[in-house]
């Protein structure tokens, strides 16, 4: 007879912890058929170019859903046009948590919104994940254990340019064309601590405004300071822009371009290809429309997505293939927590990706964490134009964070 009470008890007690477990589940964004991610990204506005970013993450989860989603269940990505604001991006986001229900926030987009969101998420302890900002300050588990950033540093980009000026062209004059922005001031000071007291080379340094009519004005002065190098920080658009103005005043400096600005069809293609002969820029990813990828595997897989999701932008979208690779990132780390998808546990898994090969990434760039590791690309590449294609420099870079505690 204790026997059965006993048997009963615990029957009654399992029951009770699975309600529980249950309900715990329902309130982080998680049911027995689907995950709720929340996002926002500036789908309209100055820099609704990089709204491309969540359009591909959208498509992306679209094609898990289609195969069967994570481990069971469906992605419901709930993704909102905060128009670059930080107060919107603030806004959304308490709304995202607090009336949508989400498991986490995911790859939301720029510097200012996701440090505004970074104080209220963590003190709910809701993951911000894999941020689309290259500031090192949102990748800083001592201060803010729940926010991890995905893509290389920002500073740690304009140091390798540094350093590539230093060994390649010591001596050179070196002028600075950045967008006057968060991204824009980090890279160009990146620039100016990894050229340290030969920092004086630097010439002249123009900062421009995102609606900046007078791009031409700038790159006249520029070539008047008799500079050999030029550096530039901004979008596509500005540098294919930069491009074709400075071959029109015959000046033929060694350009040095942002990965993000840097894309054959995005920015060499519209600059000409013939003006853009000797760009340099260091990137991770596969550049879509480089013909060195048109054998490979992953390069077809991601035509054939573009294909049949429309929404998930341009084939030559250097944006959009940088949505694909962080969600894909993303369903890596929620396959690895299986069923346990607590938000302590989403934490946890993002926290333990080791030498993980992300299928756009570029050959040996690699995807590691650790508790006290929350960049999870520390590695760059330096590739140069020939043309035709992106020629490697070099081998494969690590950045700073590389030695960081993994």
């Amino acid at each position: 007879m204790q026997a059965c009470v006993r048997t009963l008890t615990a029957i009654v007690l399992g029951l009770t912890s699975v309600s529980a477990m249950s309900e715990q589940a329902r309130e982080q964004g998680v049911t027995n058929t689907e995950i709720r991610i929340g996002n926002v990204m500036p789908y309209s506005g100055d820099l609704a170019i990089f709204g491309a970013i969540g359009k591909a993450e959208t498509a992306y989860f679209e094609m898990i859903n289609e195969r069967g989603g994570i481990n069971g269940r469906k992605v419901r990505f709930i993704s909102h046009d905060d128009k670059s604001d930080a107060s919107t991006a603030l806004d959304l986001t308490r709304s995202l948590i607090e009336q949508d229900d989400v498991l986490l926030m995911f790859g939301s987009f720029g510097t200012p919104g996701n440090f505004a969101v970074r104080t209220y998420l963590n003190e709910r302890q809701i993951p911000q994940l894999f941020v689309a900002s290259g500031d090192d300050h949102l990748s800083d588990p001592s201060l803010f254990p729940w926010t991890m950033g995905w893509q290389p540093s920002i500073r740690e980009e304009g140091r390798i340019y540094a350093n590539y000026i230093q060994a390649f062209y010591p001596g050179k004059r070196i002028v600075a064309l950045w967008r006057n922005d968060p991204f824009g001031r980090e890279l160009f000071k990146g620039v100016e601590d990894g050229l340290g007291e030969i920092a004086r080379m630097i010439r002249v340094d123009i900062a421009y405004d995102v609606a900046d009519e007078h791009l031409d004005t700038h790159v006249s002065i520029l070539k008047r300071s008799g500079a050999e190098i030029l550096v530039f920080a901004g979008v596509a658009a500005d540098a294919a822009k930069v491009i074709r103005m400075a071959t029109d005043l015959n000046w033929h400096p060694v350009f040095i371009l942002n990965h993000m600005a840097s894309s054959i069809g995005t920015t060499l293609k519209p600059a000409g290809l013939e003006n853009a002969l000797g760009v340099i820029t260091a990137t991770f990813l596969k550049d879509a429309n480089d013909p060195a990828w048109r054998n490979d595997q992953a390069a077809g897989d991601w035509q054939l997505f573009v294909d049949k999701y429309k929404r998930a932008g341009g084939k030559d979208d250097s944006a959009a293939i940088f949505g694909y690779a962080a969600a894909e990132t993303l369903v890596h780390v929620l396959k690895q927590c299986g069923d346990d998808l607590s938000r302590e546990n989403v934490m946890k898994q993002a926290a333990a990706l080791k030498d993980y090969q992300g299928s756009v990434l570029l050959p040996g760039i690699k995807i590691s964490t650790g508790p006290g590791s929350f960049r999870p690309i520390k590695q760059l590449r330096l590739v140069q134009f020939d043309g035709r294609t992106w020629q490697p420099i070099g081998d494969v870079l690590e950045t700073a964070f590389s030695n960081s505690q993994e």
